[in-house]
């Protein structure tokens, strides 16, 4: 997958414990063809070999021509998933390529997305906060650090946000343990923009930027979210990418397994 975001985020654990309630996660809207459809109905075209393509995100000028015609259906743009079907005229030909391709064109093997590898020590850093201050790597010696890359406009990174507050950050609060939310490539005006948002539904932590992706391309490549667990000296012990069934569950029990030690 195409590398999408990189933002800088930090969470001083004290001033994160005060926030208010989160509010609900967003839920995704399906286009499916022109109208709204359900996750019962693209997994149907899925398993009969119908989804023809699939866009996450639209822009704020496609999001408004959606809304003329579903209204109030249509949340954030972030979280409108466009999905495009085949006809059947199509599908026979779609089938009649596929079954064309060669079976090593199919052993492509995916490019490993991690620069750093577990069991190794990360490299020390500095992040700059939106309010000013700066957090360096090498001062957190002594704590479990979980680093986050995230953007703006990646909707798995911002529903992964909704759930990092019950089950990372507030299991974990008056412990040794540091959350740094990374978001490189975005300036601070965007990142601030959408803080705002975050902010007023709960996800109230300290925000840094990574603009030119500095500390991204010493962790990884490719997609994200990507997570990296460090223990108490700096060390990668887990790492993750995508907000997956269970994967922040399985970060959390990493933690806590790094903070009994």
């Amino acid at each position: 997958m195409k590398k999408q975001f990189l933002f800088v985020f930090i969470i001083v654990v004290q001033s994160f414990y005060g926030q208010d309630k989160v509010a609900k996660k967003p839920e995704y809207v399906l286009i499916i063809n022109n109208d709204i459809g359900t996750m019962a109905d693209v997994e149907k075209y899925g398993a009969d070999g119908y989804v023809k393509s699939m866009i996450k995100g639209v822009s704020e000028s496609e999001r408004k021509e959606l809304a003329k015609k579903f209204g109030d259906k249509i949340g954030n743009k972030e979280f409108i998933i466009l999905i495009e079907i085949f006809s059947e005229q199509e599908k026979i030909e779609n089938d009649k390529k596929t079954a064309a391709q060669s079976v090593e064109s199919q052993k492509l093997v995916k490019e490993d997305e991690y620069i750093l590898k577990l069991n190794e020590k990360a490299k020390d850093f500095t992040l700059k906060l939106i309010d000013g201050k700066e957090v360096k790597l090498s001062d957190l010696k002594g704590k479990v650090v979980l680093v986050n890359f995230w953007a703006t406009w990646c909707a798995p990174c911002l529903m992964e946000f909704y759930d990092i507050p019950s089950k990372i950050i507030e299991p974990n609060k008056n412990t040794d343990f540091v959350f740094l939310a990374i978001s490189s490539g975005e300036t601070q005006e965007v990142v601030s923009k959408k803080v705002t948002k975050l902010r007023k539904d709960g996800i109230d932590f300290n925000y840094g930027i990574d603009p030119n992706g500095k500390i991204w391309n010493e962790f990884a490549k490719g997609s994200i979210p990507k997570n990296f667990l460090l223990d108490k000296d700096g060390v990668l012990r887990f790492m993750s990418t995508g907000n997956t069934p269970n994967n922040l569950d399985n970060i959390a029990a990493e933690i806590k397994k790094l903070l009994a030690k």
